[in-house]
């Protein structure tokens, strides 16, 4: 059952808060499962408390149990996704927390994925009561690639990330200008990428910019993300970054001809080509390679194309407080009409500062 948003108290929100702080301690370290905190409480005080620090290792509610002991018995469980009812590397955590005698449990969203589901039918069934609701949104938020995955989609969930001036451009004019934002945007710019399957860029920005996209100077994600380039032609130079790199860290390019000269060339280098000849058939070919969060960086040809599709299901702008002036490379200047203005009733997920750069994380208005 969902418990009505006004029924909470102060406290059970501050406990859902801190699991939830504690599962974001696993970015980049859990997929392909779910980012998860639990904390127990008992008399009004937490008793245990553990995340799902990585892949295979323990699960949240059974590292918290771990620490709780004997106290478990009787006691609150606050958790950031419905506990798992399924054998897998770990065992099922509703049955540890039946085993336990907890009384009740509080999960922040159930779980929508078929083969972990249903740990709530077990809990009840062994009369222990259950409860969703408790700090919804920043739950789904925390896990929104995986939750998008389990429900059934087809193509990745798509972050689109864009470093843009005061006047809304991505280049100045004569492209000679270096980063627009500070060390501080950049490094989160990174933590972005650790938490993605995969990172993208048109080819346009691959030859303009000479990307390395791998994740530097924040903590290394459990399996570096694959490195794609929307690449029609095939033309990504011989000598760029990830062709010299390809054979150490995976680099897709999704091409029209997957069997061309210039194909074969860079497939010498370790670059593989997939043939794909529109957006929807690319995203549908890394999804089926298991790539549930796609983190794309540009540049505008490849940002107008995904926002006229209505494919971005989160839009991430790092504002510089710079002007770059007449004749610059506006952002935005490839989307289509109807999606420009679509993008005036998109709401505010978060806003942060990291030095004089701001960061504001958009979603639309009917996700």
């Amino acid at each position: 059952m969902d418990t009505a948003a006004g029924a909470w108290t102060i406290r059970e929100r501050a406990w859902m808060r801190r699991a939830l702080a504690l599962a974001a301690r696993g970015w980049g370290q859990t997929a392909p499962n779910p980012m998860v905190g639990a904390v127990i409480v008992r008399d009004g005080a937490i008793v245990g408390a553990g995340y799902h620090a990585r892949y295979g290792e323990l699960h949240a509610e059974a590292a918290a149990l771990a620490q709780a002991g004997d106290l478990a018995r009787g006691a609150d469980v606050y958790c950031t996704l419905e506990p798992c009812n399924a054998h897998g590397k770990q065992p099922p955590c509703s049955q540890a927390l039946i085993a336990a005698g907890v009384r009740r449990v509080v999960a922040a969203v159930p779980d929508p994925n078929p083969a972990k589901a249903r740990g709530a039918d077990a809990l009840r069934a062994a009369g222990v009561a259950v409860e969703f609701g408790l700090e919804a949104a920043a739950a789904r938020e925390l896990n929104a690639p995986f939750l998008h995955w389990a429900s059934g989609a087809s193509r990745p969930w798509i972050t689109l990330k864009l470093a843009v001036s005061m006047d809304g451009a991505l280049a100045a004019a004569d492209r000679e200008r270096g980063w627009l934002t500070g060390e501080a945007a950049r490094k989160q710019v990174h933590r972005l990428r650790a938490g993605a399957d995969a990172i993208a860029v048109g080819i346009g920005t691959a030859i303009a910019d000479d990307p390395a996209l791998t994740v530097r100077g924040v903590r290394t994600p459990r399996v570096a993300p694959v490195r794609v380039v929307f690449d029609r032609a095939a033309r990504l130079p011989l000598g760029s970054q990830l062709a010299r790199t390809a054979k150490r860290s995976p680099v897709i390019i999704f091409t029209s001809n997957a069997t061309g000269a210039n194909a074969a060339t860079l497939a010498r280098k370790g670059v593989e080509a997939i043939e794909a000849h529109d957006l929807a058939s690319a995203l549908q070919a890394l999804h089926a390679r298991g790539v549930h969060h796609l983190l794309v960086e540009g540049g505008a040809t490849l940002a107008g194309a995904l926002l006229g599709s209505n494919l971005v299901d989160r839009l991430v702008i790092f504002q510089a407080p710079v002007l770059l002036g007449a004749g610059a490379l506006g952002a935005f200047s490839t989307v289509p009409a109807a999606a420009t203005s679509a993008l005036a009733r998109w709401r505010v997920v978060e806003r942060r500062e990291f030095d004089d750069d701001l960061m504001t994380v958009l979603a639309p208005p009917e996700r």
